[in-house]
């Protein structure tokens, strides 16, 4: 089933694509139960990417959509444009590391606002083995924000 689903993955991601004007080279990768697609559009990587990830995220989820329609059942699928993800990951690392930096100092909570729900995941999994912190989600929808403080 691997190189079958990998097959229309790469289908689905072209016809979406393509129905988008963006010429662009794809390419699906297995790991570990679940499929990367990973997309390189040169000056289009921008648009596909879109404000702060969002239309990356809306093509992730109409892929999973287009493919839980086929296929009947759900596969997990990543989207990535331009290493992207890497670069956003690399960045959210680097704040949580600067957030713990300023509580350990300031010994005050340090809030972090506009991090959607797999943004905050990182600055937690970043921040998860620091045994003097935690990390914790506040406030509902739009409005949710993570901070970070010494542990009581």
């Amino acid at each position: 089933m691997t190189e079958e689903l990998k097959e229309k993955i790469t289908t689905v991601a072209d016809k979406l694509l393509g129905l988008m004007a963006v010429e662009a080279k794809t390419e699906v990768v297995e790991e570990e139960g679940s499929y990367t697609l990973n997309i390189e559009a040169g000056d289009a990587n921008g648009l596909l990417i879109g404000r702060r990830g969002e239309t990356l995220s809306s093509l992730q989820f109409i892929i999973s959509i287009a493919l839980r329609e086929e296929l009947g059942e759900d596969a997990r699928v990543f989207v990535n444009v331009g290493d992207w993800k890497e670069k956003q990951e690399d960045y959210l690392n680097s704040l949580a590391i600067e957030a713990a930096k300023k509580v350990r100092e300031t010994k005050e909570p340090y809030p972090l606002y506009n991090l959607n729900a797999s943004q905050r995941r990182i600055v937690h999994m970043q921040l998860a083995n620091e045994t003097d912190l935690i990390t914790e989600s506040t406030g509902e929808g739009e409005e949710r924000y993570l901070v970070v403080k010494i542990k009581e």
